[in-house]
């Protein structure tokens, strides 16, 4: 393992580690926990490793630094209690998030090293403590007892001729995609069923099934952007990005839902299309639609076996009934409650869903049709006239041009590439470009290209998650971590529950009330809310900078509101809303009180931990070329043959889950169409 922490940073957690679990009975020391969080940075790639330790020391420094590591274990708490839980200036409060990735040193505890197996994690003292069983080491299942076995599928994995290092990359390239995602997975496969020899450059590592575990701390690290702890430059939200071969929904739930849906989306929510023709986007709903049927089809997207979900998503049912019948709001009385629509294997065959939970970190057996299963497999088949290739672990810093034309528009002739041992390559492509590497990612290759105005009106999904107690055994682990969800309007409410690591970086709290919490494991109920952040992002210095206005404080109040009285109508006892004190709501509290609570425990987004999975916009469509990046056909405004396909072409929020979205509209501009003929 890679050295990561010098001494003194070892020291620095160590004392840190001690001071959290401080009066609880830690079945693991405390060096084990260092050694484990020394293990999970050691496979981030990129700086977060040493911006991690440069923060130690100023987090250390500001509790008082020799003083403090040398204090009893009675002051040290007293440190963290005032200057970390209970501090409401914003600093404290983004040095207070240091707890996340200590408990994610606890309980993403994995014996047998990197290779370690879940047969090898049969005895994790960890897991054991808190009653979690391994996916393949269950016998009473959560679902039918005709439930699929627990087993690896692998045979839609990429074959190896699919890739291509730095040195076989083919010299007659004709077009060049940034990203293998969903818009540039999608984007490959019918650029190559329409002739074109195409080049996938992906910045991330290529994690075949046989590859991907469920060992959380190794997974997080190589599959997410800045190994799942990348944030907004002022440190508010977590953003949430897949960087893999495959792109985010290799680490997704699968979750698709269509903008507007009649059923399925609420009748009196925005109307998306509707606010993009307003800005200047006017994107025809029956080619969205034709495209959104394609992917539909091409993914065997279809709602998911209620089996999947009977504790945790039928809890979600059960509380939204309960609560709506003591409402008077009519937005309650019309809010969609549905099981959601997934792409996972159909039910019966041999890769139909196992519920095992591990969605967020890939799923181990095989089972997801995301891309690589999918866009790319069908991209880099054989039988296509000119099969297309992937570059993994290659970066793009920026597209590279050729003469202008006579109406001064630019040609894109090629891109540089960097690779992760810091050598660069000249890639060219006779064709053209498609930029389809994320809405963070795009926006700086295309500003780096000298694209304006790329960057701007960044919208995002914020999430929100909050456990509850419940006065039995739930075992929400043994089934789909999303199943069920509520359209308010104004907000949506997703039932979901994560693995030990993940799990213990959203349950709060602080020392041996959240040791206590996650002891309960077995009896946590979770759900989160999702409301959209329309256009308060921008990139600056590369960085997504972005605040939450009063408006979006107002939506988060009252959504978490709504949240903790359905678990009470659920049967909770307590309920622990994502606050970063760690605050608990009890039962009996009546409904006025709960709303009270929030107004006076958020007054800012410091108070409380958010997330995002979702980041769009920031290279907006429009047919005025003041006011977008790219044209209603996604290409780039001033360029002859750059086109982008991801999230960052969409104007606005889009309020639900991206992936669905995302994929229809870089197939509605790219699905048998010669773009770079025209």
């Amino acid at each position: 393992m890679e050295k990561i922490f010098n001494r003194l940073q070892r020291a620095i957690w160590k004392k840190f580690t001690e001071t959290l679990f401080d009066g609880t009975e830690m079945v693991i020391s405390a060096d084990q926990v260092v050694d484990n969080l020394e293990l999970m940075f050691s496979e981030m790639h990129g700086g977060k490793a040493r911006e991690t330790g440069l923060s130690l020391y100023v987090i250390w420094l500001a509790l008082g630094g020799p003083a403090f590591h040398y204090a009893t274990a009675v002051q040290r708490r007293r440190a963290f209690e005032k200057k970390l839980q209970n501090r409401r200036i914003d600093l404290f409060q983004d040095f207070a998030r240091i707890r996340g990735i200590i408990y994610a040193g606890y309980y993403g505890h994995w014996l047998g090293g990197v290779e370690g197996s879940e047969a090898d994690n049969a005895s994790n003292p960890v897991l054991n403590s808190i009653g979690y069983t391994l996916p393949t080491l269950r016998g009473n299942r959560a679902g039918a007892p005709e439930d699929p076995e627990v087993g690896e599928q692998v045979k839609a994995d990429l074959p190896d001729s699919a890739f291509v290092d730095r040195n076989t990359i083919a010299d007659d390239v004709e077009v060049i995609i940034i990203g293998s995602g969903a818009g540039g997975g999608v984007a490959a496969a019918n650029l190559a069923a329409s002739g074109y020899k195409c080049l996938i450059v992906e910045a991330g590592a290529h994690f075949p099934c046989s590859k991907i575990t469920t060992h959380e701390k190794i997974m997080s690290s190589n599959l997410y952007r800045d190994g799942a702890i990348q944030t907004t430059r002022n440190r508010d939200i977590i953003v949430f990005q897949g960087q893999v071969v495959g792109g985010s929904p290799v680490i997704n739930n699968g979750i698709a839902l269509r903008v507007k849906q009649d059923g399925l989306i609420h009748q009196k929510a925005e109307d998306v299309l509707a606010t993009w023709s307003r800005l200047g986007a006017p994107v025809s709903p029956a080619a969205l639609t034709k495209s959104y049927e394609y992917i539909e089809k091409r993914l065997g997207i279809a709602p998911i076996a209620p089996r999947l979900g009977v504790r945790n998503g039928n809890h979600l049912i059960r509380g939204w009934n309960a609560y709506k019948q003591k409402s008077d709001n009519p937005l309650d009385h019309e809010a969609p409650l549905r099981w959601f629509s997934k792409n996972w294997g159909e039910y019966g065959s041999d890769r139909a869903c196992v519920s095992a939970g591990y969605c967020n970190t890939g799923c181990p057996y095989g089972r997801k049709n995301a891309p690589p299963e999918t866009w790319l497999a069908d991209a880099v088949a054989g039988d296509n006239e000119q099969p297309a290739r992937i570059l993994p672990e290659a970066q793009v810093e920026q597209i590279l041009w050729g003469e202008r034309n006579i109406a001064g528009e630019r040609t894109a002739r090629g891109v540089e590439i960097l690779f992760r041992d810091g050598t660069k390559k000249t890639i060219s492509a006779s064709k053209g470009i498609v930029v389809a590497a994320g809405t963070i990612a795009s926006s700086n290759i295309l500003d780096a290209s000298g694209i304006e105005g790329t960057g701007e009106g960044i919208s995002l999904n914020i999430a929100c998650p909050v456990p509850a107690l419940m006065g039995s055994e739930q075992r929400a682990w043994d089934e789909d971590q999303m199943a069920t969800y509520v359209d308010r309007a104004d907000f949506l409410i997703e039932s979901h529950f994560q693995p030990p690591m993940s799990m213990s970086t959203l349950v709060p709290g602080w020392f041996d009330e959240h040791f206590q919490r996650m002891r309960n494991y077995n009896r946590l109920a979770s759900a989160g809310v999702l409301f959209p952040a329309d256009r308060l992002g921008r990139l600056k210095k590369g960085k997504l900078d972005l605040s939450l206005d009063d408006e979006a404080l107002w939506t988060l109040r009252r959504a978490l509101g709504t949240l903790s009285k359905v678990h009470f109508a659920a049967g909770a006892m307590e309920v622990y809303p994502a606050l970063l004190r760690g605050q608990t709501l009890w039962k009996g509290m009546d409904w006025e009180k709960i709303d009270t609570f929030f107004a006076d425990a958020i007054t800012e987004a410091d108070d409380v931990v958010i997330s995002s999975s979702h980041p769009h916009g920031g290279n907006a469509i429009n047919q005025n070329p003041a006011k977008g990046v790219v044209d209603l056909d996604q290409k780039v405004y001033g360029t002859t043959n750059v086109f982008v396909t991801d999230a960052s072409v969409m104007p606005s929020s889009i309020r639900v889950n991206a992936q669905l979205t995302t994929m229809a509209m870089a197939d509605r501009v790219t699905h048998g169409v010669r773009i770079f003929d025209k």
